[in-house]
């Protein structure tokens, strides 16, 4: 594998020489632009006829259910016929959003059971992911099902296998699978431009009550107005309360926290960018430090992750936090850690900052030469020289590049576009249920570490508990 490194270093550094002997004809402002480039993509442009058209349902019309309906609504040969929700309200705005003509229900057993429906979009809270997701590809439809994949590691498999049996598309909602930035960082990667990978580090902070799901409660809201029962499906019961169905991220009933919300986006883009399958061992701390409505899910978690050398990659660790009152007014940054430099990998672009590792050790400064007597520095100089001579002349590779997407570009549209394109052309989408659940299963086994307080074991490739 150190061979396939330096090998695809030696092309990096080639094209590197290439583009700065160009660089060095460019104007001034080009280099205090520090050398940022704008990627480039193709917007979608074709057109369907009529009897062309997907046609497909939501269901789940909460944050992430209108936000992609809204989406899913651009991409050209989509039609919105059907939504389903448990909240009326949410009901008749979706009336008031995308048409009278469009079809409500409390009930997702109407929609999947149609024969006119092509495809749901199941946005719906954690805990019913997988039973609507089964349901749906059993029934013949593509699914679009939103992160993470299952609410718990023992439900992936039998997801993976309704997807394998079914042949329908299945697509996990963590767009930044699609975009441009995780693209260019899995580009710098494969060419080896950091050289051997050591370490990664990532967070997603926050720092605002929306940002730690106090969501709006609205004032109509009761046992009339919201299907509490249906809500709660195979969780714990509880008496009706609106915060668990209104803000139901804070509750372990029917979410997966920071790691099932936050931590599986992450993990979304470095398996991506690496091309992994998982770690192998995982270690989780934390705590409930700040937002104490009443949740029981932590508002803060730390944690660690080993993983093995696989053919894609070498051995490296994963550092990974989430803190939902960070101090900082929040961020996120994903930093692959490398024998010759970094690649930080922001919302919008992706920094590549290199710095070698010298081939010669070197003397003097911070070193012990200087605690030699003046005979031994003057032998071991002389020593060193010619155990290390001078190396001939090198083209100096630039420290930092930028590349950047165009404002334009919406990584959700292209998630979106890809999975249609999938259902139409027959093709695998970029994040389909294997990539679900080995994106979802190290994030709850960090919740499984953090309660249970222990160290757990994840075998990515059989994607099963060892």
């Amino acid at each position: 594998m150190k061979k396939t490194t330096k090998n695809t270093r030696r092309s990096f550094v080639k094209k590197l020489a290439t583009g700065a002997a160009a660089a060095a004809l460019l104007p001034t402002a080009a280099t205090e632009a520090k050398n940022i480039q704008h990627l480039e993509w193709e917007k979608p442009s074709r057109r369907y006829s009529a009897n062309d058209k997907i046609r497909v349902a939501a269901i789940g019309m909460g944050i992430m259910g209108f936000n992609n309906c809204n989406t899913t609504v651009k991409v050209p040969g989509v039609e919105l016929v059907a939504v389903c929700d448990l909240y009326d309200g949410r009901l008749q705005r979706s009336k008031e959003v995308f048409g009278n003509q469009l079809f409500t229900t409390r009930n997702y057993e109407e929609i999947i059971n149609r024969k006119d429906i092509d495809a749901v979009i199941v946005s719906t809270s954690d805990h019913w992911h997988d039973h609507i997701s089964i349901a749906a590809l059993k029934a013949g439809k593509a699914v679009y099902c939103e992160k993470p994949m299952v609410q718990h590691i023992d439900e992936g498999m039998a997801v993976v296998e309704a997807q394998r049996k079914s042949g329908k598309v299945l697509q996990v909602g963590s767009q930044g699978v699609s975009s441009l930035t995780q693209a260019k960082a899995k580009e710098l990667y494969e060419q080896g431009a950091i050289g051997q990978l050591i370490t990664v580090e990532a967070w997603n902070d926050r720092q605002s009550p929306m940002g730690a799901w106090q969501y709006s409660i609205p004032t109509d809201a009761s046992e009339k107005t919201v299907d509490w029962a249906r809500f709660q499906g195979d969780a714990p019961k509880h008496a009706y309360d609106p915060l668990r169905f209104f803000r139901w991220r804070n509750y372990r009933d029917y979410g997966t926290g920071v790691a099932g919300d936050l931590f599986v986006h992450l993990f979304s883009g470095l398996h991506n960018i690496t091309s992994s399958v998982g770690p192998e061992r995982i270690y989780c701390t934390g705590g409930l430090r700040y937002w104490k409505d009443g949740r029981d899910a932590a508002d803060i978690m730390t944690a660690l992750f080993d993983y093995p050398e696989t053919k894609a990659h070498p051995a490296f660790n994963f550092q990974l936090r989430v803190n939902l009152i960070s101090g900082t007014g929040g961020g996120s940054m994903t930093r692959l850690v490398g024998t010759d430099g970094v690649i930080e990998l922001g919302w919008n672009q992706v920094t590549l900052r290199r710095n070698k590792v010298p081939t010669r050790p070197g003397y003097g400064g911070w070193d012990t030469l200087e605690t030699f007597s003046e005979a031994q520095q003057k032998e071991y100089i002389e020593w060193y020289n010619k155990k290390y001579p001078p190396l001939p002349p090198q083209i100096e590779e630039p420290a930092e590049a930028i590349y950047k997407s165009p404002r334009e570009f919406d990584d959700h549209l292209a998630h979106h576009t890809n999975f249609y394109d999938c259902i139409r052309e027959g093709r695998t989408p970029v994040e389909d249920a294997v990539f679900g659940l080995r994106a979802a299963a190290p994030s709850l086994a960090a919740n499984l570490s953090f309660y249970e307080g222990k160290v757990v074991k994840w075998d990515g490739e059989k994607m099963m508990m060892m």
